[in-house]
């Protein structure tokens, strides 16, 4: 439902090339950055509507890896797996975005995609100050438990 793009970074890496660093490391790093941020906008946006029934479909908001190259600076983030039920988590978070003939629109994830969005530059643009400082890749903490970088922890938000 939700892509988050990396296209601005072609500057950077060109950038980073020329300085030669690694380039993909560290936009790998500052995409999976990004994706969480907007991962977390989702999920705090269905709490802020009221949209936790059993808590599965907030719960499955996530971004599948893909192993993605520079040329492929992408994450899709989505409710994933289905409920207890069987029912898909992404139709529902559909339907609770729209709405149906029995349940008034809500458009949540505009504002998820919104404020997850400016979370992700915020946090983007410290790692990006970050790595220019210490010339090493910042770690990515994810609050689900695991970290990837090579040893810088600073978490920005704003």
């Amino acid at each position: 439902m939700a892509r988050f793009t990396m296209t601005a970074l072609d500057g950077v890496i060109s950038e980073m090339q020329r300085m030669g660093h690694d380039s993909d490391e560290v936009a790998q790093a500052m995409l999976e950055a990004g994706a969480i941020e907007i991962r977390e906008g989702w999920r705090e946006a269905a709490e802020k509507y009221g949209l936790h029934d059993t808590g599965a479909m907030i719960e499955s908001v996530d971004y599948p890896y893909h192993g993605q190259t520079l040329r492929l600076l992408y994450r899709d983030i989505y409710p994933m797996g289905e409920d207890a039920k069987g029912v898909s988590n992404a139709e529902k978070a559909f339907i609770l975005h729209y709405g149906s003939s029995h349940i008034k629109a809500r458009y949540w994830v505009d504002d998820a995609d919104g404020q997850g969005g400016l979370n992700a530059y915020h946090r983007i643009k410290a790692m990006w100050e970050e790595f220019l400082e210490t010339g090493r890749v910042p770690t990515v903490v994810d609050p689900r438990g695991s970290s990837s970088g090579s040893g810088i922890t600073k978490t920005v938000r704003s």
